[in-house]
């Protein structure tokens, strides 16, 4: 069929399902929700035979859903309306959630029901339960709303409150009246609660040393304790650790709640945020290894499991700083100094990697020479990989990963991919010619061709079409825990393989005969000349494109990559 998502972003849930109908014969093409007159437009150039909207904040046109089907993707159960759903269920500590699409009508969510998944309700951040149980329910949905519209025989069920199925209701938009902590009452569960169901947008309104910030993520503290409930007692790594009345909760990241006429504000660390105010403050480190055995905030873990190492990684958003990259540049050199056979790279869920954080960038006195440094981190980092030739390095995207993130993935002698991963193996959208060495990786894995196919259509792609190509090595299904059980249990089996040997004498030969016809060194001069003049070269649109990215301004047009429709590579 020829189906037209309409949507207010092309992001991650979007994304996949752009991926997940591509991978099923269907053609699609993508129309962001900027005007009832685009989507019109949209309509009439595509002809669709369905129109699906995976993320929408405002209503599509009557004329267009009075005369087309129209299906609405809502993150809530049977009967569950209004615009904050997943913000009530963290809050509420629900245990059981569900999505739900259901047909386009004048009422917002009130239209007939095509399907309905439910889901277990995860204890994390709303983005993090959005990108992970919520889209994997969510393309459920949506595969068989589609299969039972091109079959022809559904006939979809009318909203009934009184049926026993049907236990959502009208929720009120989630506003910080709901969301306000108040320190000296609330225990550490529903702080957390709080802080969780409000991490990546809008956070949590609070005030400290006499001004107004947004909180943006909660992670429980196992150890530290302050008297005094609501006050900063620690710092790690750019987050901060906050009393509450029964232990303390780790917020890493901070937006200053923006003055009447005064700039724009958005995500920082915490400790950026706070800069001067945090003199008294102790900092209290803790290493990857003892973090693994901990319930504490930390962005980097390391365990090991008989002759493998496990490095895990979370940076929020998937995005990595000169500094964390320089942390984990660190812990990867102490494992591999570690006397295991293979080494896997990966967070234990959701964002693998994206590459360079555009937010610190953004914020940085001079945002070129910050983008250099990061870009450079980057490439130390991923060249510390690409040298390791006495172990046998995996990458274990439990979630999704992008431009450089994904390079530093495919660095790795081996990727290993969740199904429901969407990769975006691109730079060209934020005007940038790309480094962290995929000049040599990405040909090397897929070919010039393709390597140049991937980089300029910049569409997203799909964990089946990734391992077509030769992207990733092995996919899996199942959700994020089951993911984790079966890395765990396939790198302890190739860490105890007969072939081991034989493969990293042969890794060591090929390096070294890669290296005679180019070496590594050659790929970053070159890839660093480009991107150098990205930064710093007159007339170049990277710094416009990040500060639109940072600022969150909305486009004026859907890109034009995104709605030819297109289908499924081969």
């Amino acid at each position: 069929m020829r189906i037209l998502l309409i949507a207010s972003a092309f992001n991650s849930l979007t994304q996949r399902v752009h991926t997940e109908l591509r991978e099923r014969g269907h053609t699609v093409a993508v129309e962001l929700a900027l005007g009832d007159d685009a989507v019109r437009a949209a309509v009439a150039r595509t002809d669709p035979d369905l129109i699906v909207c995976p993320m929408l904040t405002r209503a599509v046109p009557q004329d267009v859903w009075s005369t087309r089907t129209v299906l609405i993707v809502h993150p809530g159960p049977k009967g569950d309306r209004g615009p904050s759903s997943l913000d009530w269920a963290i809050h509420e500590d629900a245990e059981e959630w569900g999505v739900t699409v259901l047909q386009a009508v004048e009422e917002m969510d009130a239209g007939d029901i095509w399907a309905s998944v439910d889901l277990a309700v995860e204890r994390c951040g709303k983005s993090e339960l959005y990108r992970g149980e919520v889209a994997d329910a969510a393309v459920d949905a949506v595969l068989l709303a589609v299969q039972r519209h091109a079959g022809g025989l559904f006939t979809p069920d009318p909203l009934d409150y009184d049926r026993p199925d049907v236990r959502g209701r009208l929720r009120p938009y989630h506003a910080q009246e709901f969301r306000r902590i108040d320190w000296a009452a609330d225990d550490t569960a529903t702080v957390l609660r709080k802080l969780r169901s409000a991490d990546s947008q809008p956070g949590v309104l609070d005030e400290m040393f006499g001004r107004e910030y947004f909180l943006h993520g909660g992670h429980p503290e196992d150890r530290l304790r302050g008297s005094r409930p609501g006050a900063v007692i620690a710092t790690r790594d750019g987050a901060i650790c906050r009393a509450t009345t029964d232990g303390a909760v780790w917020i890493p990241q901070l937006r200053p709640r923006r003055t009447p006429g005064g700039p724009a504000t958005y995500k920082l660390p915490a400790t950026t945020v706070l800069r001067g105010l945090l003199t008294a403050v102790r900092e209290v480190p803790v290493s990857p290894a003892d973090a693994a055995g901990r319930e504490t905030w930390s962005e980097i873990r390391y365990r090991e499991q008989g002759d493998a190492g496990f490095l895990e990684f979370s940076f929020a958003g998937g995005a990595m700083s000169t500094d964390q990259c320089r942390r984990l540049l660190a812990a990867y050199q102490e494992a591999a100094e570690r006397p295991t056979s293979v080494l896997v790279l990966g967070a234990a869920r959701d964002f693998f990697s994206n590459g360079i954080h555009l937010n610190v960038i953004e914020a940085a006195p001079f945002p070129a020479l910050e983008s250099w440094d990061n870009i450079n981190a980057m490439d130390d980092l991923v060249e510390a990989v690409l040298t390791t030739t006495d172990k046998i390095t995996v990458s274990a995207l439990a979630g999704n990963a992008a431009a450089g993130g994904l390079m530093l993935a495919v660095a790795a002698d081996e990727v290993w991919c969740r199904d429901s991963a969407v990769l975006n193996p691109h730079y060209r959208l934020m005007g940038l010619h790309g480094s962290e060495y995929w000049t040599y990786t990405l040909p090397r894995r897929v070919g010039a061709e393709q390597a140049g196919r991937l980089t300029g259509a910049a569409l997203p792609v799909g964990a089946a079409e990734a391992a077509r190509l030769g992207l990733v090595d092995r996919t899996a299904g199942g959700d994020a825990a089951g993911f984790r059980r079966w890395v765990l249990r396939e790198a302890t089996a190739l860490a105890g393989s007969a072939e081991l040997t034989g493969r990293l004498v042969e890794k060591k030969r090929r390096r070294a005969e890669d290296e005679e016809t180019k070496p590594l060194a050659a790929y970053r001069a070159e890839e660093l000349r480009e991107m150098h003049r990205n930064f710093y070269g007159r007339g170049e649109a990277y710094h416009e494109l990040r500060r639109a990215f940072v600022h969150k301004a909305c486009p004026v047009r859907t890109p034009e990559h995104l709605t030819e429709l297109v289908g499924r590579e081969s």
